[in-house]
């Protein structure tokens, strides 16, 4: 086999084991990588483009070489599902950066932070003033996990004593023109509801690049023709007005009625429906 053909034949099974051993350590093998898994990744691929090219050498021992630095993060790795000090030793520990609204200067010059690194790590983060931040952790990944004062931080339904319910994820229900049946068998719709909702809003199935419905029956519709304009849903706004009127429609009717009992009736009906109305409109104006 001429020298060209071999260099081809040992690049694609180096490539393979590689990609088969990369997925036997896992994702975290590609996401914020630990000091231990930094140095995995890098003598994995050293030894992939050894085993490729250096055809002057044993192909086995490249591949004996591919096993042993798997294997032996791979063991590792289960170690540290069951001992919290292997852990610790080759993950590291996470540092406290700022703690309780004060910046940790040791802790900054032990994990050699400077203070223009610390500031533009909180940018990273959307923070821009280090008062409105209470803890700023240093996790082992290298990645800083920001918590803000309790007046800084976003107003959420429940610090407004408002309950909502849970949130279906949503699902795309057509990608390039073409329905998916799970993710609508998923959210208990069919083709035929889909079709109609499309034809609500005046697009064509085949100008569809793609739609997302959401647990409301929401459709988030993106089209090959950027020029033209999808309607904004109207599912909930339509819902929210809807109620308004019925309460106006039972306010009316129970100051028309002559009957007492009728009146006290409707006032009552449009209290308990206004109450309610209270209560769903922050969920009938989101999105």
């Amino acid at each position: 086999m001429p020298e060209w053909g071999l260099i081809i034949f040992r690049s694609v099974g180096a490539l393979v084991m590689l990609f088969a051993l990369t997925r036997l350590l896992g994702k975290k093998q590609i996401s914020q990588l630990t000091f231990f898994e930094y140095i995995t990744g890098i003598t994995l691929g050293e030894l992939a483009g050894f085993i490729s090219t250096d055809i002057e050498r044993n192909y086995m021992h490249g591949v004996i070489a591919l096993l042993v630095w798997t294997l032996i993060p791979f063991g590792l790795g289960a170690l540290t599902l069951k001992s919290m000090r292997v852990r610790n030793w080759l993950d590291g520990r996470k540092t406290a950066l700022i703690q309780n609204g004060k910046i940790l200067e040791n802790n900054l010059k032990k994990e050699r932070y400077t203070a223009n690194e610390l500031l533009e790590q909180l940018r990273t983060k959307n923070v821009f003033n280090v008062a409105d931040v209470e803890f700023a952790i240093l996790e082992s990944s290298g990645d800083l996990s920001v918590l803000l004062k309790e007046e800084n931080l976003p107003l959420t339904p429940k610090s407004l004593g408002i309950k909502v319910p849970a949130m279906q994820e949503p699902q795309a229900v057509v990608i390039d023109g073409k329905i998916l049946n799970g993710p609508l068998v998923q959210l208990g719709r069919s083709r035929d509801w889909l079709l109609t909702e499309l034809e609500k809003v005046g697009v064509a199935l085949d100008n569809v690049f793609l739609c997302q419905v959401d647990g409301y029956g929401q459709l988030y519709v993106d089209m090959y023709d950027d020029k033209k304009k999808v309607p904004l849903p109207q599912v909930r706004p339509l819902l929210l007005s809807t109620l308004k009127k019925c309460a106006a429609d039972l306010e009316l009717f129970a100051l028309s009625t002559r009957n007492e009992k009728a009146k006290q009736m409707y006032a009552a009906n449009a209290r308990l429906l206004e109450q309610s109305i209270d209560k769903l409109t922050p969920l009938l104006k989101r999105g």
